[in-house]
């Protein structure tokens, strides 16, 4: 039922044992491990896409599927639509809930 119970930590120093699931400090010889952040910068203007035959294709023009097919952040479509829509090009058809829907207009 019982068994050996696991010592304290201060009964453990003074005998000079180490605790058996101790954490794993780093000693002070050893180097620290060194974590380099890469910080990717996605610059697209929304006026180098000016091929607009791939919305004509489409039936309904989401955020996400021009940002699937461009290649580019949802963000980036998401301007690149209101753009477009400020422009004339595209007409609002339906969407809820920020999920915008548009068609091609012709």
């Amino acid at each position: 039922m019982g068994g050996v119970k696991k010592k304290t930590l201060s009964s453990s120093k003074s005998t000079g044992q180490q605790p058996s699931e101790g954490t794993n400090k780093l000693k002070k010889n050893d180097p620290k491990p060194q974590i380099k952040s890469q910080k990717h910068k996605s610059s697209v203007l929304i006026e180098d896409i000016n091929d607009v035959s791939i919305l004509k294709g489409m039936k309904a023009i989401t955020v996400q599927s021009i940002s699937k097919v461009l290649g580019v952040k949802i963000s980036i479509a998401n301007n690149y639509l209101r753009n477009l829509e400020s422009k004339g090009m595209l007409k609002l058809i339906g969407g809820y809930s920020g999920h915008k829907v548009y068609s091609f207009k012709s």
